[in-house]
């Protein structure tokens, strides 16, 4: 068996980036001081504000923004892996991109990943969020080789797009990662759910670095950082919404295993849908 440290980095960003950055670094410093290799952080990292004029004011293109260029730095500067679970990055259209950043060891890009699927929803209690009214839509997936594992990228509401998740396996993904700013309404009733079918249906390690509790602009999230095995088992949970860090030993090599005990990979196959329906005969 040979096993890695990895963490997932829980956090409550607020509406200014330097605050959020001050968080992060000691979040990541802590993760490193106990023997963590990759570290994840949440989505939207740098920022979380209401509004997109607001969100504008705050934001960097991806060369000027400080939470990617100190994340390059504290990579190298560690050596470690670190993952900015995403960040708000304005494009040249007008819209924002919702941007993943991995980093090596020695401080080199070695990713971006831009979230596919917008959080377009209407829930209970009149929440209503659509993503799509700022955002710029990502239009692939990534899976990163790194020495000691394959990682799939997702952000957040990708979780209910199993499809993504089973392309990243078919290319090779031993280890899936989800950081997210779930809302409190939908984590309390299916984090915990999503997370745990996306590991078990792949056979893969899944790594989720969340956003918790009441933000300055008046959203709530769910928290509950997660890292969980190939069969499906919570290995480490932060269980509240409080900034932590969430640290497990993991072996890359339990997902070949979980995929040989069941080889449901191998074993999927190619189907047609037919429509059927009762036509009630007037008698």
């Amino acid at each position: 068996m040979s096993t890695i440290r990895v963490a997932a980095l829980q956090m409550r960003s607020g509406t200014e980036p330097a605050a959020n950055l001050s968080t992060f670094e000691a979040l990541v410093r802590e993760a490193a001081g106990r023997s963590a290799k990759y570290v994840q952080s949440p989505e939207m990292t740098g920022v979380l504000v209401r509004g997109r004029d607001a969100l504008l004011q705050r934001i960097r293109p991806a060369k000027e923004d400080s939470l990617v260029r100190r994340a390059s730095e504290l990579a190298q500067e560690l050596a470690i892996f670190v993952h900015v679970g995403s960040t708000a990055i304005p494009l040249d259209d007008g819209k924002i991109a919702n941007r993943s950043f991995l980093f090596g060891p020695d401080g080199t890009l070695i990713t971006t990943y831009d979230k596919i699927h917008m959080f377009d929803v209407d829930l209970d209690k009149g929440e209503s969020w659509r993503e799509s009214a700022t955002y710029a839509p990502g239009g692939r997936t990534v899976v990163a080789t790194l020495p000691f594992a394959r990682f799939g990228l997702s952000i957040c509401y990708d979780l209910r797009f199993p499809q993504l998740f089973r392309a990243q396996a078919l290319a090779g993904a031993e280890i899936l990662t989800t950081p997210a700013a779930f809302t409190r309404q939908t984590g309390a009733a299916h984090w915990h759910v999503l997370t745990r079918a996306r590991a078990i249906e792949n056979g893969a390690w899944l790594i989720a670095a969340a956003q918790g509790g009441l933000h300055e602009d008046g959203r709530e999230t769910y928290g509950h950082s997660l890292i969980i095995d190939p069969w499906g088992h919570i290995v480490a949970e932060a269980d509240h919404e409080d900034p932590a860090v969430v640290l497990a030993d993991i072996d890359p090599a339990a997902s070949a295993e979980a995929r040989r005990k069941v080889p449901n990979l191998k074993n999927a196959r190619e189907f047609t849908v037919e429509e059927a329906s009762f036509q009630e005969v007037a008698v």
